[in-house]
């Protein structure tokens, strides 16, 4: 080997060493950035945070809301067992012959009955208007059927038992009577016996 050659050799090995480390330096993954990595994790956290802190608001609002209802429905059951002692109370008062009391003591028993009916007002109950109005099954109760004339069917025409609601909730639907249209054939046949006479 002669001189130029080997200066020509020599010539290309830093050209090789270059390329080799450039494509050594290609081929190396770069390191994560740690002040980037540091901020994704704190997202990450944060957004692990912020859910956390929203389910427990979540469950507070939860059990509030179920404690409340809780307590509706123990006043509800109260209420309910405590109306029969108010319809008790409202048959002995309607039944009183009106020479069997005194004024004072008659007057007594209604100051007592208005008592019950604010405080049952007071507690969120209210009776259930029914006498009048078409009949609702969510309200009222059919115990019985009259037919009649004189009043569109469907209508409530009395009340049997009062009933009541406490706040939206109906406690005690209405028992009542509620009105039917005659039957046409039952009507037609009245008729034609009596063209027969």
């Amino acid at each position: 080997m002669n001189s130029e050659d080997r200066q020509g050799e020599d010539a290309s090995t830093p050209k090789d060493g270059e390329e080799l480390l450039r494509q050594a330096l290609s081929e190396i993954e770069p390191l994560p950035d740690p002040i980037e990595e540091m901020e994704r994790e704190r997202d990450q956290f944060k957004a692990m945070a912020q859910r956390a802190q929203a389910d427990l608001v979540n469950y507070r609002r939860r059990v509030e809301e179920e404690r409340q209802e809780l307590r509706r429905n123990a006043n509800a059951n109260l209420i309910a067992k405590f109306l029969g002692v108010v319809d008790d109370f409202e048959r002995a008062i309607g039944m009183l012959p009106e020479d069997a009391a005194s004024a004072g003591w008659q007057e007594g028993l209604l100051l007592v009955k208005r008592n019950l009916e604010n405080l049952l007002e007071s507690e969120g109950v209210s009776k259930i208007e029914a006498e009048g109005k078409h009949f609702d099954p969510w309200e009222h109760e059919a115990v019985h059927y009259l037919e009649t004339q004189d009043d569109e069917d469907g209508t409530v025409i009395k009340v049997f038992r009062d009933g009541y609601r406490l706040h939206d909730k109906v406690l005690r639907a209405s028992q009542v009577i509620v009105a039917k249209a005659p039957d046409v054939e039952s009507a037609s046949s009245d008729v034609d016996v009596d063209h027969k006479h």
